[in-house]
């Protein structure tokens, strides 16, 4: 039977990244020649990079190709599993910790913010490679970004997306527990997330070095450091007010918010900020100024979505569905997190998908009754 073109593209997108996924696990990012892929796929060059602009964009797709599907039972079941529970730990005599144990039942949730540190940290070192893993193997266990994103805009792209890690990890700390562990715990996901990067570049670049037993119980201890964390930009007293406006709003289908995993739609009464990849650390900015009952969706924009955008959605992906194995789905319940790669709701409220894009609406019944645009724009909307 004759495939179709779809099909057909399909399946040769699937051949170049099998090809790729073997190349850069035999000889890493940095010695992975385009042209053996390219033959072991038994395609030519120019259709590989028909499919993937550069090698980049290629090593990125096979690591996005890694992550687990967010359909996952365990993503979506709202239990988090055993791996993540304060009182279970690695696996005896292996070299990163446990993954969830099959059927395994759990609380709807840490009970408390030292037992969620660690257990973040815990899942987290799940992706460390072994000791007795080949190098370039274990780099691409480990979704290592070494050599990859070393260029400028690179850097400036992986800074931003994990201060909104750090923002996203800090939001469900600071929901953790059944009284609520009172103040911002920015502060703290930024230690924790400095101390666990630092870990995945020792199991790097010194395979066999320290214990992650060890890492993930200083990340408990983390949650007792006496923080002073407060919540007050200089800037934002001076932000502009929202613009009143009047127009419709028709939003695009087949939207997913990276913190449940789970299909979403924009609520009719929200708050949508849109946000290029250079200005992702002002998503705080809505959060924090939005009323208890508001939805605020963020939404992540690029102008390179080969490249810059499977970045954020690497990493993004995977750090949401590390929160949903500790936390659950509805880590945050009124904030949806989307990743916009097609641009689609970026469109429907008039923003551009620059990488300074920093613009927001506020919506009420359906129709959007504010705009903001520039820096602040998240503050201005919620604050309508």
């Amino acid at each position: 039977m004759r495939l179709t073109r779809a099909e057909q593209q399909e399946r040769t997108r699937g051949a170049v990244l099998s090809a790729a996924k073997w190349e850069f696990s035999h000889f890493g990012f940095a010695e992975a020649k385009v042209d053996r892929i390219a033959e072991r796929a038994e395609l030519t060059r120019g259709a590989v990079y028909s499919n993937f602009p550069s090698k980049r964009s290629l090593y990125l797709a096979v690591l996005l190709s890694s992550l687990p599907a967010s359909s996952d039972a365990s993503a979506l079941s709202g239990m988090p599993d055993s791996g993540a529970s304060a009182s279970s730990g690695p696996a005896s005599g292996a070299s990163a910790p446990s993954g969830p144990a099959s059927g395994a039942s759990a609380p709807s949730g840490p009970a408390d913010l030292a037992s969620a540190a660690e257990g973040f940290a815990r899942v987290w070192l799940e992706r460390l490679p072994l000791a007795v893993d080949d190098a370039a193997a274990g780099k691409l266990r480990g979704r290592s970004l070494t050599g990859v994103a070393d260029d400028e805009r690179g850097r400036a792209t992986l800074a931003q997306v994990t201060r909104l890690e750090a923002l996203l990890l800090a939001l469900a700390l600071e929901s953790t527990g059944p009284a609520r562990e009172a103040g911002r715990r920015v502060r703290l996901a930024e230690l924790i997330l400095t101390t666990l990067h630092g870990a995945a570049h020792l199991a790097e670049t010194a395979p066999g070095f320290g214990d992650p037993f060890d890492v993930a119980t200083a990340c408990r201890h983390l949650a007792g450091l006496p923080l002073a964390d407060d919540w007050d930009p200089p800037h934002l007293p001076y932000v502009a007010a929202a613009r009143p406006a009047h127009d419709p709003w028709t939003p695009p289908d087949d939207l997913t918010d990276e913190l449940s995993g789970l299909p979403t739609d924009i609520a009719p009464d929200s708050v949508l900020v849109v946000l290029g990849t250079d200005r992702l650390e002002a998503a705080e900015e809505a959060v924090r100024a939005a009323h208890p009952t508001d939805v605020v969706t963020v939404a992540l924009v690029t102008d390179d979505p080969a490249e810059t955008g499977a970045l954020v959605r690497l990493r993004l992906t995977d750090h949401t569905t590390t929160l949903r194995r500790v936390f659950g789905p509805a880590i945050r319940p009124r904030l949806r997190v989307v990743l916009d790669d097609s641009g689609a709701l970026a469109t429907a409220t008039g923003a551009p998908t620059s990488r300074d894009t920093e613009s927001a609406v506020r919506l009420e019944a359906g129709t959007i009754i504010a705009r903001a645009d520039g820096r602040g724009a998240g503050h201005a909307a919620a604050t309508r």
